[in-house]
């Protein structure tokens, strides 16, 4: 429960929008998918995988928002927005980012291991990124909106454009 208070906290002190703790936990979708998602990951975590994907597609149902319950996801996320979001089954987000709406975290092929981003630290996803592949993007990194990146990204830059090279 910390967890997800934390989080609508994070909401709340992100979004200009958000007029207090209540008006988040109420009416952001992307607040609702992170209890979906915790809900499904922790079924996912005991091997329950058809329950946990059942979780995950009412989550997707309800908020327009895909996530597998075996991506995992750090502290305060917050997702914006977040109509069309995708994130893989290996997919890693760190602590305090921020992901826009229409951003895929997927594979790029049928790979059996590792095969979705790390995403690191104070992260921020811009709308429409698409970020494919096993590659790490590094903290304090900004992905521009449509930026599709297929490489691992340094601590500190941002990247921008549809061969997502750094600026």
């Amino acid at each position: 429960m910390k967890k997800l208070y934390d989080d609508a906290r994070n909401i709340l002190k992100k979004d200009p929008a958000a007029y207090n703790i209540i008006h988040v936990i109420l009416l952001y979708q992307g607040f609702h998918i992170l209890i979906f998602h915790r809900i499904g990951h922790f079924f996912y975590n005991i091997k329950l995988f058809f329950i946990a994907r059942l979780i995950s597609q009412l989550g997707r149902l309800i908020t327009g928002i895909e996530i597998h319950p075996g991506a995992k996801i750090g502290n305060r996320l917050f997702i914006d927005h977040g109509s069309g979001i995708v994130i893989g089954e290996t997919a890693e987000i760190g602590d305090d980012c921020t992901i826009y709406h229409g951003v895929t975290l997927g594979g790029t092929g049928k790979d059996r291991n590792k095969r979705h981003p790390t995403i690191k630290n104070n992260v921020i996803i811009g709308c429409g990124a698409i970020v494919l592949g096993n590659i790490t993007i590094g903290n304090n990194v900004k992905i521009g909106a449509n930026a599709i990146v297929v490489n691992d990204i340094s601590d500190n830059c941002t990247v921008v454009g549809e061969k997502g090279r750094i600026i």
